[in-house]
């Protein structure tokens, strides 16, 4: 299907405060010692949360909907930056507008969604973050299907956030009429990450100062980058 949508984020030279350039995209994720999700012979996203009943949207019926490709930076909260990925699928704004507000409960009004990943991960999103023009559900990267390593076979792609909000191997999105608790994992919670993690806002932790976590964040990356 052509694309209707193509949309360029790119800022010449620059990166946003605290960030250094990589060369490639490594793997990222919490536990990239283990290998990655297998991908389901028939791969759906549930949908599940203000809805009277949790439906599934199939990737094969996400694929027939408008096309969107977005050429943008990628930005990890370690401080470490990928330039110029080439994503494309469908944006989430299309998606929400056409297939999840329709059903949502009449007294529903959405604040939050979140969205899980066969690995476990899970992102909390605001309503507006999500809906923003540049976010998509991405089943390419680069002008090919999305590989494990990446997160097949769909993922969020929402650049202008921190990677941690970017869930990989979509599986479920959660819609919420008020922000969730608890949904983080302990060491998430330790970390205590900022809810809209905004990359040019430098939005790195809840309560501290972002340039008070960059030695410590950037001291993580030798530890991922190797591995990936």
């Amino acid at each position: 299907m052509p694309y209707g949508r193509r949309i360029s984020l790119e800022r010449s030279s620059s990166l946003p405060p605290g960030q250094r350039l990589i060369d490639g995209y490594p793997r990222f994720g919490a536990d990239i010692s283990s290998p990655p999700p297998k991908v389901p012979t028939d791969p759906v996203i549930q949908i599940c949360g203000a809805v009277p009943a949790a439906f599934e949207v199939s990737l094969t019926a996400l694929a027939t909907m408008p096309r969107t490709e977005c050429t943008a930076d990628f930005h990890c909260v370690a401080g470490w930056s990928a330039r110029g990925l080439r994503w494309a699928g469908v944006s989430f704004a299309t998606v929400y507008r056409t297939l999840i507000q329709p059903a949502l409960r009449p007294d529903a009004s959405i604040t939050h969604l979140v969205f899980c990943g066969l690995d476990g991960w899970r992102s909390v999103v605001t309503i507006e973050d999500a809906l923003a023009d540049d976010v998509l559900i991405a089943d390419s990267l680069n002008g090919r299907l999305l590989d494990a390593d990446h997160g097949a076979p769909a993922r969020l792609v929402s650049p202008q956030q921190y990677g941690y909000l970017n869930t990989k191997h979509l599986c479920r999105i959660e819609v919420h009429t008020a922000e969730p608790k608890g949904m983080r994992s302990i060491a998430m919670r330790l970390l205590s990450p900022h809810p809209r993690a905004r990359v040019w806002h430098e939005e790195r932790h809840r309560y501290l100062p972002a340039w008070s976590l960059r030695h410590i964040y950037r001291a993580t990356i030798a530890f991922i980058l190797p591995r990936s």
